[in-house]
């Protein structure tokens, strides 16, 4: 049984994890059946929020969320989707602008088999489009029906600030939920993205609270450790070889020893870490099989002491993420050199594409 909790300032409850489809498809298991199988155990385990993307799968995973809540189910659920990311081979077919959300959130709709989202979300910033513009296009789907509430993932603390005062000086719909990366080993939201949540109200869903797999019970055991699939594609995130990534070897041994002398799985040990956070709502677990899925359910009835707690924070301290390149995001001012260069050509006109 998973418990509920407010989400937000909104009046709704959903429960205290999320089911996350990002693995339904192509990009994990591509079977549309088990998929289905999949969410509807996790309903019937307490589940009620569902989170996806039109980038998953390039839209695959919203078809089996939608054919999964197709028997009636639908309303039971708090559906929760994501625009930003490019979804087919056309460039304009991406962005926080007007003119792609108008028709993002149609595509969605469609996939997803239902007349409203819950919850719809920029799944993640885009400094060279003012957040006005894509405010003031979220705020007609509101009042057209077709959305519920504004939701954020990724975003800096000044953004989130930004947003909310946009929405009081402009009129905009508020949002009111923000899903960043946080796990044991990408702790750096803490300093001030949660404080921030707190302040204005906001419901946080946390991706990732195993850290991409790190804090699954399978990694573990040093440089001997086996290798993540996603070393060759990922990595910054995943080769083990990496100073960085061989930080959270280390720690993800010891967060394993501790685990063990709890007398919980890793996976309880990690996803319970999430929802100690008074500032968290709901963490979203991704599973890609049952088997997955069974080895989360009950880590929301896990209750970490404090002396765990503490023990935690001995191993990766308060506010540190091991590794930058699990922030889930690199401002432009960051990863644009042009952009903190005197002189150098603005981005625009050196042709240069994030």
């Amino acid at each position: 049984m998973v418990d509920h909790r407010p989400f937000g300032q909104t009046g709704v409850r959903i429960s205290s994890l999320t089911l996350g489809a990002m693995n339904f498809g192509q990009r994990g298991n591509p079977d549309h059946e088990d998929g289905i199988r999949i969410i509807h155990r996790a309903l019937d385990g307490g589940i009620n929020a569902i989170d996806t993307a039109d980038v998953y799968s390039q839209g695959e995973s919203e078809q089996i969320v939608g054919k999964a809540l197709a028997g009636g189910r639908r309303d039971e659920v708090f559906l929760a989707t994501k625009f930003h990311g490019q979804v087919g081979d056309n460039p304009q077919h991406r962005g926080n602008s007007r003119r792609w959300i108008v028709r993002a959130v149609e595509n969605s709709l469609r996939r997803l088999g239902t007349d409203w989202i819950d919850l719809y979300q920029a799944h993640r910033p885009e400094p060279d489009t003012d957040f006005d513009e894509t405010l003031g296009a979220l705020t007609d789907l509101v009042r057209q029906g077709k959305i519920r509430y504004i939701g954020t993932s990724t975003f800096e603390p000044s953004a989130i600030v930004e947003g909310q005062w946009l929405a009081q000086r402009r009129g905009r719909e508020r949002v009111v939920s923000e899903q960043p990366p946080y796990s044991i080993l990408a702790r750096e939201i803490e300093r001030e993205m949660l404080p921030v949540a707190q302040r204005y109200g906001l419901a946080v869903i946390p991706w990732s609270p195993l850290a991409g797999g790190w804090l699954s019970g399978r990694y573990h055991g040093g440089l001997d450790a086996p290798i993540s699939r996603r070393a060759d594609r990922l990595p910054a995130r995943f080769d083990p070889t990496r100073p960085a990534n061989a930080a959270k070897l280390a720690a993800v041994d010891k967060l394993a020893a501790l685990a063990d002398e709890a007398g919980l799985s890793l996976i309880h040990l990690a996803i319970a870490f999430v929802l100690e956070h008074p500032a968290v709502t709901s963490a979203i677990i991704g599973p890609r099989t049952m088997a997955h899925l069974e080895s989360q359910l009950d880590a929301a009835k896990v209750t970490l002491s404090r002396e765990v707690l503490d023990r935690i924070d001995a191993i990766v301290a308060p506010g540190t993420t091991l590794n930058p390149a699990d922030a889930g995001y690199q401002p432009p001012s960051l990863a644009d050199p042009t952009r903190r260069r005197r002189g150098a050509p603005s981005p625009h006109l050196a042709g240069v594409t994030r």
